[in-house]
């Protein structure tokens, strides 16, 4: 059999192998980065890290193309302070990320003359890749094992889930990196509590600037930390209950309290801009529920698909019906023979006295998180379930613990472990060829429709609530080929709470327009305009597609 430990004495052997896991995950990332449309969530990132504002997109009035494309222009006079300001006015997320990326982005020419889609992507990419070499050290350190930090690097350098994340113009990869940083300390600062010792004072400096830059990326990195806490105060009480005295009022855990204290300051800086934000609200709807009437069983299904993605994903996404079986019956199969492997590697880690501290650290971290998932869901209201994204808050230990369970198969069956790796990269070329984690928007389906089925002027029109509406307006823009920029307009009907408010807005545009034109309404959510009833709504049978809902009007 393989000797890992003698081979791995060669002095190059092991940085040349982790050169070549981040070489593999950083081709997978780059690879067809700009293929997919950005959609609203993308638009929001690009616009607001150039230092502009969806506000300046006006309102109630038919507008061109390229007035709705105007906020991606790069603005050469906009600051740092700009970026800061837009996004604590205008936004829900803290402004880290997005100046990072303003910085970044001015690197880059431009794409024509808007901000360039790779550029805005390509950030995300690298930042995931940089997570390859951090989930080795992180595995390296819990388990003091180079096979599990390699193993744990492998998995995440194909992981589609992180391949997916990687690809959006976001911070989540930015967040991830803070995450293992974060759990490395929580590891030291265990290991310390163990073993009755002083937690060292660069590890508390170390922490709270690492939760600082954590939370000062996503707000959500807090369900991390609050995973972490948990974690933490099961240790205290089961120290206290081994030690018949409450361990947790020694001079040890002072320390742990100084970390903690120093967090939450990090953390409260951010509490007025978030709470003043009158943003805030209308850009969650789409998470906020009615906790009685949800329904019970799809916050599980939501979790359990998240879980499956770190490591599989095959295309179940296919637009062909024979595809999606084939996959989802192979992906079936393979959980059915993989489970039990893990299943073996994790039980006798659990056994193992230099490991089992680490697993269950790293496992009480998972179960924590997933725990304040369903007490957001059930409890608030608040269904973060929806958005398979915000699973980055624990995904760095749940690759670890899938690569410290594949350090004990790699001793008994090497060909299983390489068959599961094959599996992840299959996924990921899944993922990066579109055919899994698809987006949510597809503009470039919905816009050759339009353009086949209107020879004639058209005005499409939406209702507008927020900047969600505005960044699937602009996929829409952003897609439509050059002749098609003069003969085609869009229209932002704006409402608060009543819906008649978008309707008005709708029939004063329309009798203001020199026909004959095509009216298409695109996720417009209220009544339907006298103005429209009296042109000719299109009987033929459109389907609608990802993310697009629309009804055609003839106005001849």
């Amino acid at each position: 059999m393989y000797n890992w430990h003698s081979t791995a004495s060669s002095r190059w052997l092991h940085p040349l192998l982790l050169l070549g896991w981040f070489i593999i995950g950083l081709g997978l990332r780059f690879t067809n980065l700009t293929a997919k449309p950005p959609w609203t969530d993308e638009f929001a990132t690009l616009v607001f890290s150039l230092g502009n504002s969806f506000l300046s997109v006006p309102l109630n009035q038919a507008i061109a193309p390229d007035i709705l494309l105007q906020p991606l222009q790069p603005n050469p006079a906009a600051t740092i302070g700009d970026v800061i300001h837009i996004m604590i006015t205008q936004d829900n997320h803290p402004p880290l990320y997005f100046v990072l990326a303003h910085l970044w982005m001015n690197l880059f020419p431009n794409q024509e003359k808007y901000v360039s889609l790779f550029a805005a992507r390509s950030l995300p990419a690298l930042l995931g890749a940089v997570s390859i070499p951090l989930s080795y050290g992180l595995g390296r350190l819990a388990f003091r094992s180079r096979l599990v930090g390699h193993l744990a690097a492998a998995m995440m350098a194909v992981s589609p889930y992180a391949i997916y994340l990687a690809q959006e113009a976001r911070h989540y990869t930015f967040a991830i990196i803070w995450v293992i940083a974060s759990l490395s300390c929580l590891v030291i600062a265990t290991r310390h509590l163990q073993n009755r010792t002083l937690l060292p004072l660069w590890l508390i400096i170390s922490w709270v600037g690492i939760n600082a830059l954590g939370i000062a990326t996503h707000f959500f990195f807090t369900l991390t930390l609050c995973a972490e806490a948990l974690v933490l105060i099961f240790l205290a009480w089961q120290q206290s209950q081994q030690a018949k005295t409450l361990v947790f009022l020694s001079s040890v855990w002072w320390r742990i309290y100084a970390v903690a204290l120093g967090t939450a300051i990090a953390g409260l800086v951010w509490l007025p801009s978030f709470l003043e934000n009158p943003y805030r609200s209308s850009l969650t709807e789409w998470i906020q529920t009615d906790g009685i009437s949800l329904s019970l069983l799809n916050p599980f299904f939501q979790l359990f698909a998240a879980w499956v993605t770190m490591i599989v994903l095959l295309p179940v996404e296919s637009a062909q019906l024979a595809v999606v079986i084939v996959s989802g019956l192979i992906m079936l199969i393979f959980a059915i023979w993989a489970t039990p492997i893990l299943v073996r590697g994790y039980k006798f880690q659990l056994q193992q006295p230099q490991a089992s501290l680490s697993t269950q650290l790293l496992t009480g971290v998972v179960l924590g998180a997933i725990a304040l998932f369903f007490i957001l869901t059930y409890i608030f209201g608040i269904d973060i379930t929806r958005g398979a994204r915000y699973n980055f808050i624990y995904f760095p230990a749940v690759i670890i613990l899938v690569g410290a369970s594949l350090a004990v198969c790699w001793h008994t069956s090497q060909k299983a472990v390489a068959l599961i790796w094959l599996m992840g990269l299959v996924s990921a070329i899944t993922v990066v060829s579109n055919l899994g984690y698809q987006k949510y928007y597809r503009p470039d389906l919905l816009v050759p429709i339009i353009q086949q089925n209107s020879q004639v002027p058209v005005l499409i029109a939406t209702t507008h609530k927020t900047l969600v509406q505005t960044g699937e307006m602009m996929g829409i823009a952003r897609e439509l080929k050059p002749s098609a920029q003069t003969t085609t307009q869009f229209l932002l009907a704006h409402q608060e709470q009543d819906p008649n408010t978008s309707t008005v807005a709708l029939e004063n545009t329309l009798q203001q327009l020199q026909r004959p034109f095509d009216v298409w309404l695109v996720n417009f959510h209220a009544p339907i305009a006298e103005a429209a009833k009296k042109c000719v709504a299109q009987t033929k049978p459109l389907s609608d597609v990802d993310g697009y809902e629309y009804k055609v009007y003839q106005c001849r």
